[in-house]
């Protein structure tokens, strides 16, 4: 569908891990400044937890329509696009003067970001070999990713203690400069075939709207519990449309996600795993950092601090992922880091009320996060395994959203589970043991993913199932005589 015209390696994996440090910063870093935001622009108590959910909102949402259009219209084009309208965003959000304007300058940050990301991945794919090169390539990815989600917290705590609000925002428009330096400079240009197909405008609008509503659904159980009327008809909407989206998809000549990809073990395995793992790596991470604050009476800004030891040993692990990645399976890393990974939620989950970050946080952010650098470049890889470069985008878009909505899903989980153990309880210990609950559940979610890896992943480095045959209808279809 695309013929690669020129580029350079180097320059553009250093646009990949620029990129994806950005999106995965903006996930994070807007949180500690909430209260700041709050009094300066003088937001409703209710209205102010949306500066957060409507960029996951869109982020999620949009995702599987950013994969497909990288294919259709092109990975350099979109990824370049993408960021010239986060960075436009990102400028408008740091001058708002209204909740309203923030808000909508978030919600255009997700609907950038869901272009930039699959145009990322997709770009690192193509660009690199199947092998050690790309396990090297997707190293380099993991490692920004894990970073730019723990330096979020340490970034927003300190311009917001030290300068002001608005530089979360702001802070963005240098790195999208950088991003956009080295797409131009290293980015292969990809040229449109005249064969390739037309975007599927239904299954974009279904697949948008249903896993806009699951978002929706699930992130604002904060204030409508999971067995309110307001949540459940919310949540049996989304699988009323994600349901006519896959029928839909079953049947068009080219549609936003081939659902012959799923035929493939390594697809399937690494989208369930990515799915699980992020439930409990994201509610892991929400809930340590709560505990720090509400619990130890850490401030901000020692909080972001306190995740560094986390990211060091995430880069570690993926550094020693991507070296043995190089000689065998990524099935190998997924399971030992899952379960290294899953001890180490596990131990967090021994917290008390009268810990310390040395006695309570250190020893399992050391664990956990090496654990988690073993799986990050693996789980790409299997998910990519055997991908055509004409469907890299589409694979990439389909990873990142299962990824994004699994944190999602578990954040909001185990936040309500957490809640709902403290109780009335506002005090250490209640607190605490609401946490300390929710934690071993996260281990728990962290373990059925390696089980994932176990038992759905094939042994073998390859998986030929993955070649576009005809349109999905037809394969379904009776054999005519």
């Amino acid at each position: 569908m695309y013929k690669n015209l020129s580029g350079r390696p180097g320059v553009a994996l250093a646009a990949v891990a620029v990129a994806q440090f950005m999106v995965a910063l903006d996930m994070a870093v807007v949180n500690v400044a909430l209260p700041a935001i709050r009094a300066d622009l003088g937001f409703a108590p209710l209205e102010l937890a949306w500066v957060v959910h409507i960029y996951a909102l869109t982020f999620g949402g949009f995702l599987l329509l950013g994969g497909k259009a990288c294919d259709l219209f092109g990975r350099r084009r979109l990824f370049a696009a993408g960021l010239v309208v986060f960075g436009i965003a990102s400028m408008a959000g740091g001058f708002a003067q209204a909740p309203w304007q923030l808000v909508a300058a978030r919600a255009v940050q997700g609907m950038a970001a869901a272009a930039v990301a699959p145009a990322a991945l997709a770009t690192l794919t193509t660009t690199f070999t199947e092998g050690p090169a790309r396990i090297r390539a997707l190293g380099v990815w993991s490692a920004v990713n894990a970073a730019g989600g723990a330096m979020g917290v340490l970034v927003g705590g300190l311009l917001t203690e030290y300068a002001n609000w608005r530089w979360v925002m702001l802070i963005n428009i240098p790195i999208v400069a950088i991003a956009l330096a080295a797409v131009a400079a290293g980015v292969a240009a990809d040229r449109r075939d005249r064969a390739a197909g037309r975007l599927d405008a239904l299954g974009a609008v279904l697949a948008t709207a249903g896993t806009g509503l699951l978002v929706i659904g699930v992130v604002r159980t904060d204030h409508h519990g999971w067995t309110s009327g307001v949540t459940i008809a919310t949540l049996t909407a989304s699988v009323v449309v994600l349901a006519c989206f896959l029928a839909v998809e079953a049947r068009v000549a080219t549609p936003l996600v081939r659902l012959g990809l799923f035929r493939s073990r390594w697809v399937t395995g690494a989208n369930l795993f990515v799915f699980l793992a992020a439930a409990g790596q994201f509610s892991a991470f929400y809930l340590v950092s709560l505990y720090m604050q509400q619990v130890l009476g850490m401030s901000a800004g020692a909080t972001g601090a306190a995740f560094l030891p986390f990211s060091l040993t995430v880069i570690i692990g993926t550094v020693v992922a991507t070296r043995v990645g190089a000689r065998r399976s990524p099935k190998t890393a997924l399971i030992g880091g899952g379960l290294l990974t899953a001890a180490g939620i596990g131990w967090f989950a021994l917290i008390s009320p009268d810990g310390s970050f040395v006695t309570d946080v250190l020893g399992p952010s050391l664990v956990g996060g090496f654990g988690l650098g073993l799986c990050l470049a693996p789980v790409a890889a299997a998910a990519t395994m055997g991908v055509a470069g004409p469907e890299a985008g589409m694979a990439s878009g389909v990873f990142n959203s299962a990824r994004q909505l699994g944190g999602s899903v578990g954040v909001a989980a185990l936040a309500t589970i957490a809640a709902s153990r403290s109780g009335t309880h506002v005090d250490p210990a209640g607190l605490n043991d609401g946490y300390a609950l929710a934690l071993g559940i996260a281990a728990l979610v962290f373990g059925t993913a390696a089980l994932v890896a176990a038992v759905v992943l094939p042994a073998a480095r390859r998986d030929s199932t993955l070649a576009p045959k005809a349109p999905l209808h037809e394969e379904l279809s009776p054999a005519r005589p």
